[in-house]
């Protein structure tokens, strides 16, 4: 199939109740397991690169991997850029075939936020694209505080920027590596109360996974952004794959024994989020 915009997967998930993974990529190993756990279930799944994926590999590469990941599919695949700093990062990604486009002003002054995003999701909209923009911020494991979102604030933003999707800040937390993260409902539903915009929870890692359920099939969460527990997955993978034989040094054959963990972990996350099989779509 060709490649899907962020609101074309979106827009049934809001009406429908079930959310959509947004995994995070770091390159071919992963990204390709994505893509055959979403086949085998038959649901969409959403290709992130971020910013440490961009530094490891251009946007045009990461754009014709994930093109070519989609044309060999028969499922929904989303080509986004997570967390884009600047305009010049978005045109980058635009230019290089991807489908949505994540800008993140959340550090930024709320005029400001509103006013940077609304550009990005025009020239998104402009080129038949979409848009996620992040409204409060969403802090690190061991690093930067969050400041969770404001609702009233969150209506405005979602007003005047015309984004797809709004990234909110409800107690979730970026690189956490446990379960322990649970998120704030009564904040989720003031949100709810003032906007109909698919709602997204960056850090998904850290959210225990029968709160992921819920949100998923009960709330406008509409997207779930994963990569820390992958990641982790795919290190748990590819040491045993070393362990297994500590004369071998083909790197091909050694990252091969990471393929069907990887597609396990990834179901597993998908699973939760209760996206109906395409032929039931």
């Amino acid at each position: 199939m060709p490649l899907a915009t962020l609101a074309e997967v979106l827009t049934p998930a809001l009406s429908r109740k079930y959310a959509v993974a947004g995994l995070v990529t770091l390159g071919w190993e992963d990204m390709r397991a994505y893509v055959a756990a979403a086949q085998s279930l038959g649901c969409p799944v959403i290709l992130q690169a971020g910013p440490s994926c961009r530094a490891h590999t251009p946007l045009a590469v990461l754009g014709a991997m994930f093109r070519h990941l989609a044309a060999e599919a028969d499922v929904p695949v989303v080509a986004h850029l997570d967390h884009g700093y600047t305009f010049e990062d978005c045109q980058r990604a635009l230019d290089a075939g991807f489908t949505s486009l994540m800008y993140d002003g959340s550090r930024k002054p709320l005029a400001q936020n509103i006013e940077e995003t609304a550009r990005i999701a025009q020239m998104a909209h402009a080129a038949g694209i979409s848009c996620e923009g992040e409204i409060g911020f969403v802090g690190y494991a061991d690093g930067e505080d969050s400041a969770g979102t404001d609702p009233a604030q969150a209506a405005r933003f979602a007003r005047e920027t015309g984004v797809d999707a709004m990234a909110i800040s409800v107690g979730n937390v970026h690189l956490q590596q446990d379960k322990q993260g649970g998120l704030d409902i009564d904040r989720i539903r003031a949100i709810e109360a003032v906007t109909q915009v698919p709602l997204v929870i960056h850090g998904g890692s850290g959210v225990p996974v029968a709160q992921r359920h819920t949100l998923a099939t009960t709330s406008n969460i509409c997207k779930f952004n994963i990569g820390t527990e992958l990641r982790m997955a795919f290190g748990s993978a590819l040491r045993a794959a070393v362990a297994a034989d500590p004369d071998r040094f083909d790197r091909v054959a050694i990252l091969q024994d990471t393929h069907a963990p990887m597609v396990a972990a990834a179901r597993t996350v998908l699973e939760a989020f209760e996206a109906p099989a395409k032929e039931n779509a």
